[in-house]
């Protein structure tokens, strides 16, 4: 039987250590001038003792509150709390029944206000989070009556989302003035994503690093040689062999061996009939492998790139599960919040 357990915040109800500075003037000598008893909302403790000191620097009072308290009703172990359980599938009023439930009374829109704040929290820790190694796909979410697209943005580093933008991913200029100030700040230098051209396109102008994810490449390769091995003449089914070889070893020298295939079949006297053939076909396929090979090979050059996007996949995967339970976004502040916090892992 499987065992979850919760770290949450600790809650003290009253505060041992003197406070260290003032938070005006950053003073370090202070009188007591007071203790007061503060009601709070946790699943706990109902009551704090909030002590309040006087500067001697400045002669201004200011409050002390005691661990996982602040001058909210909530203390951080419920906010965090509400927010898991929104997380984990619960409606907004559903997080509100259950903690009625254990005798800890939360509104509805209280619940949603610490969604709000959490996924702020969380927009400000990315905000200048160093990430080098960024994964980039796109998907389709329900929002405001219809499918709406949205680009994810995963530092594939820790696996966690950084960003979610209204983006359409078959747009390239909309992709490049979403991804590059995220570039700039972040100091990414690589992306990886699956075969889509848009995205190389976008890795060329933004002077990126591009891993093609080797699962989609595999994956389409692999349906356009069970097409061909139907239409090709037999003399040239010994080709189809020599794609499927490289593309599972994937050695350095790829595009050259694929270039070299592309010679040998090429048409007499280098033109095309009117009629696209299957040797037509094959000849794309060949071409198109060799001008992409750098992209499914970056990961040789340093460990910390995957050869695959999956991190990026499970990370959509939440969104998807989340947002079927929602059952639709109403505006697009809300399917931001949404997405980032159901996205972001709670390990």
């Amino acid at each position: 039987m499987s065992i979850l357990v919760l770290k949450l915040p600790d809650v003290k109800r009253k505060r041992e250590e003197r406070p260290r500075e003032c938070p005006y003037c950053q003073g370090e000598t202070f009188q007591r001038w007071g203790r007061v008893k503060k009601p709070v909302r946790d699943l706990r403790c109902r009551n704090v003792w909030v002590c309040r000191y006087r500067c001697c620097r400045c002669g201004r009072t200011f409050r002390h509150y005691p661990e996982g308290t602040s001058s909210a009703d909530q203390t951080e172990r419920l906010r965090l709390f509400a927010v898991l359980g929104w997380r984990l599938g619960l409606s907004y009023r559903g997080v509100s029944l259950f903690l009625s439930g254990i005798n800890t009374r939360l509104c509805p829109m209280t619940v949603w206000r610490d969604a709000q704040g959490e996924e702020q929290e969380l927009r400000k820790h990315n905000q200048w989070k160093p990430v080098r190694v960024l994964g980039l796909d796109g998907a389709y979410v329900l929002g405001w009556g219809e499918k709406r697209p949205v680009l994810v943005a995963v530092d594939l580093g820790d696996g966690q989302p950084v960003a979610v933008g209204y983006v359409d991913e078959h747009d390239p200029r909309a992709i490049q003035r979403w991804l590059e100030p995220l570039v700039q700040r972040l100091g990414v230098s690589v992306i990886v994503t699956d075969d889509l051209v848009m995205y190389k396109v976008v890795a060329h102008k933004l002077n990126l690093e591009h891993q093609i994810c080797q699962f989609h490449v595999r994956r389409w390769v692999g349906r356009a040689l069970k097409e061909l091995e139907n239409k090709l003449p037999k003399e040239w089914l010994w080709v189809l062999g020599e794609i499927q070889e490289l593309i599972t070893e994937l050695p350095p020298e790829g595009d050259r061996r694929l270039y070299a295939l592309w010679k040998q079949v090429m048409a007499p006297g280098g033109r095309r009939t009117g009629q696209y053939t299957p040797l037509d076909q094959l000849r794309d396929l060949l071409i198109r492998l060799s001008e992409t090979w750098p992209s499914f090979c970056t990961f040789y050059s340093d460990p910390a790139i995957p050869w695959t996007n999956n991190a990026t996949e499970q990370v959509i995967g939440r969104m998807k599960m989340r947002a079927r339970t929602v059952r639709g976004y109403k505006t697009w502040p809300g399917m931001q919040t949404g997405l980032m916090l159901a996205g972001t892992s709670s390990d």
